[in-house]
């Protein structure tokens, strides 16, 4: 009996795969670049959040790629919906609003614990930000400064030795299973790399082997943008403050690596450092971290507002 369970689990998943593959593969998926402005320290809150309207044959996969966002995304805002099947005509809020990442360059900031990519501009004040999916459990994405070294369209993919005997080849060509997709610019960490994907639904997902990957759209056009020699720095910032209009945010995310004894106390400790802390509700704040939900939250402290901490009802869906 059990093993008949499963085999019909495993069936289930293959087929629920096999959909959302289809669905991708059914819908031609474009993408422009968006430039958003910016300045350091008091502007640091970029895009705006949207509304969607669930459409028959959408999967949260689909809804996340066509708004520029990765499944984490969707997830952690509707952690009980059904990501194949969410419910037809439904207004769902999208996140589609982001606090920048700490950088030293603001050339390319890659923030793990969000999986996403941030390519600034410092000579127009403007930044474009990717959603990507990153490095496994056991195949950690790499942290540190590096810069890009390399750029190679149509690559071909060097295999590790450890994985030769699984795809039964040492160097697997161009071409439509190629998991590099059609773009690769390597970066000074060994053999890993920023690059597309054969796999669009691994985006906003820990799949890779450490390799940094975005949607073919995307990398598309982050290719020719980015010239070689390009700062690139991977952080792990879960909690990040930013402010916009003179109001104070924090965009909190799950600790996805597992790096963090104690997340709160890691927290309240980035608050205690924040120049503005004493601008920060704490009541607001706990809620965030709590609520982990990637939302950038208003958590500015307004005299005699005990109001609930905004956005926290979309978490609980």
């Amino acid at each position: 009996m059990k093993v008949k369970f499963a085999l019909g689990i495993g069936l289930l998943l293959i087929l629920s795969l096999g959909a959302c593959s289809l669905s991708l593969a059914d819908e031609e998926f474009t993408a422009t670049v968006q430039k958003f402005p910016f300045r350091v320290p008091d502007m640091t809150v970029i895009g705006a959040p949207r509304w969607y309207k669930i459409a028959e044959k959408d999967t949260l996969l689909d809804i996340a790629r066509r708004n520029g966002l990765g499944y984490n995304s969707l997830e952690l805002l509707f952690p009980k919906m059904d990501a194949w099947i969410p419910p037809r005509g439904k207004r769902i809020f999208l996140p589609t609003l982001w606090v920048l990442p700490p950088s030293q360059h603001y050339q390319l900031v890659i923030n793990v614990p969000e999986l996403r990519l941030y390519f600034f501009d410092r000579g127009s004040s403007t930044v474009q930000t990717y959603p990507i999916g990153i490095g496994d459990e056991g195949w950690e994405s790499p942290l540190g400064t590096w810069q890009i070294s390399e750029k190679r369209p149509n690559p071909s993919w060097y295999i590790p030795a450890s994985l030769q005997a699984k795809y039964g080849m040492a160097v697997m060509p161009p071409g439509p299973e190629n998991p590099l997709g059609e773009f690769m610019m390597k970066f000074s960490a060994g053999a890993y790399g920023v690059h597309g994907t054969a796999m669009p639904w691994g985006v906003g997902r820990l799949v890779s082997h450490g390799c940094i990957r975005c949607y073919p759209e995307h990398i598309r056009i982050l290719y020719p943008q980015v010239p070689t020699g390009t700062k690139l720095e991977i952080i792990y910032e879960p909690v990040k403050f930013g402010q916009k209009n003179g109001q104070i945010f924090v965009q909190a995310h799950p600790d996805v690596y597992k790096k963090i004894p104690d997340y709160r106390k890691y927290a309240f400790d980035k608050l205690a450092q924040y120049p503005a802390a004493q601008r920060v509700d704490q009541k607001k704040f706990d809620v965030a971290i709590t609520l982990q939900s990637g939302v950038p939250t208003d958590v500015t402290r307004i005299a005699g507002d005990d109001s609930s901490l905004k956005m926290a009802e979309f978490s609980q869906e």
